[in-house]
């Protein structure tokens, strides 16, 4: 595709888009949370043997929402993935207790929002500067789980900061394929591709 694009566009610049750079580092924060909550389940299951071989019923630490540590970890999963300003009351409540559990998470929480207000400059050369902070940082924290994003980002870095010559993103092409995929479905199929074609550019 990138040959097709290069002999049909010569003009043109490659762009990796933003949404798929940010899932890459918000997949690393979300693995620290999920080390976490292995952790949890695996110390609440020798609690229970435990407690089972005292002949006693196991009765896990409930928090101050309500939650185990277990549940606490599985049900911030879309908490850590929203700003601070989009929490709920009861999101607010489970953060905090969160945070204070697993300073860990938290860091890992600021430092994905650090990465993600990059995306609000204007200035490429801006840009460029701070992401090379953000790996900077990323090596002084010794977040291994971002160490695969970092050099993910730095692979594609050429393509991924063609965003901000005009902060592109592909949100036009993904409307007009979904709208292609409901045509389709709408028509059942297409087995005349001329003629599908020939739909597709009359509506």
């Amino acid at each position: 595709m990138n040959l097709t694009a290069k002999i049909c566009f010569p003009n043109a610049k490659n762009v990796t888009d933003r949404f798929h750079v940010v899932k890459l580092v918000m997949e690393a924060l979300q693995h620290i949370r999920v080390q976490h909550r292995w952790k949890a389940i695996e110390d609440e299951n020798e609690a229970i043997a435990t407690a089972k071989k005292e002949s006693k019923k196991h009765k896990p630490v409930v928090l101050s929402n309500g939650d185990t540590k277990k549940q606490l970890l599985a049900r911030s999963r879309y908490i850590i993935v929203k700003k601070k300003k989009d929490w709920t009351d009861n999101q607010k409540q489970r953060a905090e207790i969160l945070f204070k559990l697993y300073p860990s998470i938290e860091s890992a929480y600021k430092h994905t929002l650090e990465f993600r207000s990059i995306y609000e400059e204007k200035c490429k050369i801006k840009a460029k500067q701070r992401f090379e902070y953000w790996f900077e940082d990323t090596e002084k924290l010794e977040f291994k789980n971002f160490n695969t994003a970092v050099n993910s980002i730095k692979y594609h870095f050429e393509t991924i900061l063609n965003f901000f010559n005009n902060r592109s993103t592909n949100a036009n092409a993904e409307s007009f394929n979904s709208k292609i995929k409901l045509f389709r479905t709408n028509q059942r199929g297409g087995r005349d591709t001329k003629f599908f074609l020939f739909n597709v550019s009359s509506t």
